[in-house]
């Protein structure tokens, strides 16, 4: 008896295996019978332990994923105007940009006499104004003295477009392009409308100035739109821009707003038509949106848009 226990004192080595068999019996160990150092019943309750683990933790994301869900709504975003993140000061857009391989870019740059290189441009046109054309249910007509009755959108009117239509190729080829622009979305957003002559700010163009005061008129309930200009930057700019033409009118009719996500919906465009623009000089322009709760930053372009054009 004495003689075993100082037997079992000594430490015996494990057996020296190759490489080949010591993984194939870290595999299968028959003297214990281990599969990868644990036997079938620890390898049961290691996978029932992260079986029920991963399932409490599933269920539980997904109650509170439900709980989130009831607090949103999916066509109204839970934080609007000044308490979202794109704020309550609209931008502009334009139409068309540069491809996307230069989507830094904002010059419209295109050779008249090369009608692949007008057709990659006015292509972009038309895949924008695809929309406009397609009829809706949801889409009817609107005018000052008659609003879209609840649940319904106004439908944009695209047949008084003179020279800035797909027929015309929006008067690309004849070196007096049309470059459409869009007043960005912003959920219950109601513009704070200059409709009257009064008080209309000092920064406003003079040309745009007569303009509301010469053709609606003050007090005119016509006059409720966001109105638009487009200037050259620079002096040199403005002598190289030539005349500009607004297209079916100067700025965005004031019954389009606000925009409630409603199905259908599609923002008003303005189409703004550069009837002679010198050849080979590029001309660097802005345009700008005019409401009282519009605010103009050339920064951050708050307001606003800057584009380059050439024509050559």
């Amino acid at each position: 008896m004495a003689d075993k226990k100082v037997a079992e004192q000594y430490y015996t080595p494990p057996e020296k295996l190759g490489k080949w068999e010591g993984f194939s019996k870290f595999l299968w160990n028959g003297e214990t019978s281990q599969c990868m150092g644990r036997t079938g019943s620890s390898w049961a309750k290691i996978l029932f332990f992260y079986l029920v683990f991963y399932a409490l933790l599933i269920g539980y994301f997904s109650a509170m994923l439900a709980v989130f869900w009831q607090t949103l709504d999916p066509k109204m975003p839970k934080f609007q105007l000044s308490e979202s993140l794109i704020g309550a000061n609209p931008g502009l857009g334009f139409r068309p940009m540069p491809v996307e391989d230069t989507v830094e870019s904002t010059l419209v740059w295109y050779k008249a006499s090369d009608n692949g290189n007008i057709e990659a441009w006015t292509r972009q046109i038309d895949i924008f104004l695809k929309a406009y054309h397609e009829e809706e249910d949801n889409r009817v007509d609107c005018s000052f003295d008659t609003p879209p009755p609840e649940g319904k959108v106004c439908r944009v009117p695209m047949n008084e477009w003179g020279p800035c239509t797909k027929a015309n190729r929006y008067n690309f080829k004849k070196k007096s392009p049309c470059i459409f622009l869009k007043l960005n979305k912003i959920f219950n957003w109601v513009p704070d409308l200059y409709n009257t002559t009064e008080n209309l700010p000092e920064v406003m163009p003079e040309d745009l100035r007569e303009h509301i005061g010469s053709e609606l008129g003050r007090g005119d309930k016509n006059a409720n739109i966001v109105w638009v200009s487009c200037a050259g930057e620079n002096p040199a700019d403005n002598e190289h821009i030539g005349p500009i033409n607004y297209i079916p009118r100067r700025g965005f009719p004031g019954y389009f707003f606000p925009f409630k996500n409603t199905e259908g919906y599609l923002p008003p465009i303005v189409a703004v038509h550069f009837e002679s623009p010198k050849n080979g000089v590029l001309i660097n322009i802005e345009c700008k949106a005019w409401a009282k709760n519009i605010h103009h930053d050339r920064a951050d372009r708050r307001g606003s848009v800057h584009f380059e054009l050439m024509v050559d």
